[in-house]
C-alpha cells in the first residue's frame, strides 16, 4: 500500500497556502526523475504552462504515479482549472484511500467555490483516514465558520433586530480575520528545489472510498458580550458620563442620578473581569429581559459556563452617556471593550436601567448603532 510517509528516498515538501482561511495540503513529493523536478520548479516560479508539460511528459511513462498525479492537480488548481483539478484529487481519494492530502485539497476547491457542505465532508474523510492531520482539523473549523456565519446572516435577513445573531455574526468574521464570509480566497505555491531520486515503481490496488461517518459539528466559540473588531482594551474604569440637558429644576438630581448610574455600569464590569458571577448576576434586576425570551435560570446558567470558559477576563466601558427618564430609569450607551485570553473584540452597548431600592440594576442589553 503506498504511503507519502514511508517512501524510501530522499523527499521535499510542496505547500500550497490558501489565503486568508482554509489550507492545502502539506505532501511529501519524492522527486521520481528530471521531469518531476523541473514541474515542481516551474511551479514555483508560478510558470504553470511548462510545470504542467513537465509532468505530464512524466505520466506519460508512470500513469498511475500517485506523486505525479497529485502535483499535476495542484498545477491545474493553480491554473484556475478546477473541474479538472477536481476529477483527479477525486480519482485519487479512490485509488488511494488510505491518503488524507488529495480529501483536503478538494475541500480547498469546494470552499472557493462556496459549497461549504461537500467541502465539510471530504475534510471529514481525510480526518477519519487520518486522525491527526493538523491541517484538515484547522480547515474543519474554518468551514464551520463559514457555516455559522451564512446561517447568521440568514438570520438577521429574516429577522434584522435579532441583537443575539448580529453579536455572533460579528464575532464569527471577527474570528475569520474580518474578511466577507462570501469572498473566495486565493491560492499560492511555494515549493521547495527538489534534488532527484529514482525509486522503483510501487504497485498499487485500488481500494473502494468508504463511507464517512456522520461527524458532529465543532461548537463555534461565542463570546459573552456582542462582539465585533476591537483594540486593546484599557482598565475596567467608568468614564465621566455626560448629563443630557434637562430642565433648569432637574439639573442637580439628574447630575447625582448620572453618576449613580455610572457607578453601577462600572461595578457590573469590573464583576465582569474579575469573573464573579454572583455578583455580576447580581447587577441584574428581577425582570430583566433575556436576549433570546429564554427563562431566568436558562440564561443565568448559560452565562456561568460562558464566564467560567476562559481563563482571563478583561471588559472595560468608554464614552459613556447616561441619559435619565424619570426619578426611576436611565439609559446608559458607552462602548464596550472585551477581551478573553487572545480574543479582543469591541462594540456599542445600551444599557436600560432600573432603581429598586436605592440600587441602579440591569433590565435590558442591547447593541447599540
Amino acid at each position: 500500500m503506498l504511503n507519502f510517509r514511508n517512501f524510501p528516498c530522499r523527499k521535499t515538501l510542496l505547500a500550497v497556502a490558501f489565503a486568508g482561511g482554509t489550507s492545502l495540503a502539506l505532501i511529501s513529493l519524492p522527486a521520481h526523475a528530471d521531469n518531476i523536478q523541473d514541474a515542481q520548479r516551474f511551479l514555483k516560479q508560478g510558470q504553470h504552462s511548462q510545470a504542467l508539460e513537465q509532468v505530464d511528459k512524466f505520466l506519460s511513462g508512470k500513469p498511475k504515479d500517485a506523486q505525479g498525479r497529485f502535483l499535476k492537480g495542484l498545477i491545474l488548481t493553480e491554473m484556475g482549472k478546477t473541474n479538472d483539478a477536481v476529477g483527479i484529487f477525486t480519482k485519487l481519494t479512490e485509488d488511494y484511500p488510505e491518503l488524507p492530502e488529495p480529501y483536503n485539497n478538494l475541500a480547498v476547491i469546494y470552499a472557493q467555490q462556496k459549497q461549504y457542505d461537500k467541502a465539510k465532508q471530504a475534510l471529514e474523510m481525510a480526518i477519519r483516514t487520518h486522525p491527526s492531520y493538523a491541517t484538515a482539523h484547522e480547515n474543519l473549523g474554518d468551514i464551520y465558520a463559514r457555516l455559522a456565519s451564512q446561517a447568521y446572516d440568514k438570520a438577521l435577513q429574516l429577522d434584522k433586530g435579532n441583537a443575539s445573531a448580529q453579536s455572533k455574526l460579528a464575532m464569527i468574521r471577527d474570528l475569520m480575520g474580518s474578511r466577507p464570509a462570501a469572498k473566495p480566497a486565493a491560492v499560492k505555491p511555494v515549493a521547495a528545489e527538489v534534488k532527484v531520486a529514482e525509486t522503483r515503481p510501487v504497485e498499487t490496488k485500488p481500494v473502494a472510498t468508504p463511507e464517512p461517518k456522520p461527524v458532529a459539528p465543532a461548537p463555534v466559540a461565542t463570546a459573552p458580550a456582542p462582539l465585533a473588531v476591537a483594540p486593546t482594551p484599557a482598565a475596567a474604569t467608568p468614564a465621566k458620563p455626560a448629563v443630557e440637558a434637562k430642565p433648569a429644576a432637574e439639573q442637580k438630581p439628574a447630575g447625582d442620578a448620572n453618576v449613580e448610574v455610572a457607578k453601577a455600569v462600572a461595578s457590573w464590569a469590573s464583576a465582569w473581569s474579575k469573573k464573579d458571577v454572583k455578583d455580576y448576576l447580581a447587577h441584574y434586576a428581577k425582570d430583566f429581559k433575556t436576549p433570546d425570551g429564554e427563562s431566568r435560570s436558562a440564561w443565568e446558567s448559560e452565562r456561568n459556563k460562558r464566564i467560567a470558559r476562559p481563563s482571563s477576563i478583561q471588559v472595560s466601558i468608554e464614552n459613556m452617556r447616561v441619559t435619565l427618564n424619570g426619578a426611576d430609569r436611565a439609559t446608559a450607551k458607552f462602548r464596550q471593550h472585551y477581551k478573553a485570553g487572545s480574543f479582543k473584540a469591541s462594540t456599542s452597548k445600551i444599557l436600560e436601567m432600573v432603581r429598586n431600592d436605592g440600587k441602579w440594576l440591569i433590565q435590558q442589553e442591547k447593541i447599540g448603532n
